[in-house]
């Protein structure tokens, strides 16, 4: 433990010194006594980089009890320390040692979010030895993350579509993205009627477009029915008005 505590302090100072940002994979493991993101925050606020850091994965913390919890996520939420777990992996390496009740393996987004933690979700691994099925995808990310989080109202769902678009782009500091006047011209078209629908069905991507210029596109995908007193050509969408 005390080599990750000085490993952390030492890369918070790197950063402070060189003006850099900070995205820390921190107590990726099921131990509750991994409390790396306690000295995290501390050295956030020791060092002011209050905006510019992240501790990612923060599994210990489903294993942690309530009380140490209740202290914790304060700490974080003042430092203005965001959260990044990755649903994907996570799931699929936390709790490996558990029989049964078998741990979820994801942090606690929603208590975060309650506390206005900013809480992004993310991919981590793509075909590495650790998960070999990432695609990077983050509609796959945020409908893996919704299920896990047991974050199904619909004002929940939504917020998991944004959690993979607007709070990621912001976590990052990158304060040209987003839907609105001013902003680069730079987005993914969907095949779907609103965030939900998207998150819902992940669909066709119509096309990429990169600063104004339209660099890759593809068809919208139907399905051809042969049914007697059925549509021709049908698709996963809702009707909308």
């Amino acid at each position: 433990m005390a080599d990750g505590t000085r490993s952390v302090t030492e890369l918070c100072e790197i950063a402070a010194k060189r003006g850099l940002m900070v995205d820390m994979h921190c107590d990726e493991t099921d131990d509750p006594l991994s409390r790396h993101i306690e000295q995290l925050a501390y050295e956030t606020q020791r060092l002011g980089l209050q905006g510019r850091v992240a501790g990612s994965h923060l599994t210990s913390m489903h294993s942690m009890d309530n009380y140490y919890v209740s202290k914790l996520l304060p700490l974080i939420a003042e430092a203005g320390v965001s959260a990044i777990p990755n649903p994907l992996i996570n799931i699929m390496l936390q709790g490996r040692h558990d029989t049964f009740p078998k741990r979820r393996g994801l942090t606690r987004v929603k208590e975060m979010l309650a506390l206005g933690i900013r809480v992004g979700w993310g991919q981590d691994c793509v075909l590495d030895p650790w998960y070999s099925l990432g695609t990077a995808d983050m509609l796959d990310v945020a409908f893996m993350g919704l299920h896990v989080a047991q974050m199904s109202s619909p004002a929940d769902m939504a917020r998991c579509f944004d959690m993979v678009t607007n709070v990621n782009a912001a976590i990052m500091g990158l304060d040209h993205l987003g839907l609105a006047v001013g902003k680069r011209a730079s987005l993914v078209l969907l095949d779907a009627g609103n965030a939900i629908e998207a998150v819902r069905l992940r669909p066709e991507r119509l096309c990429v477009i990169a600063r104004g210029r339209v660099v890759a596109e593809r068809t919208r995908q139907e399905t051809r029915l042969s049914i007697a007193g059925r549509p021709a050509q049908v698709n996963r969408r809702h009707k909308t008005a």
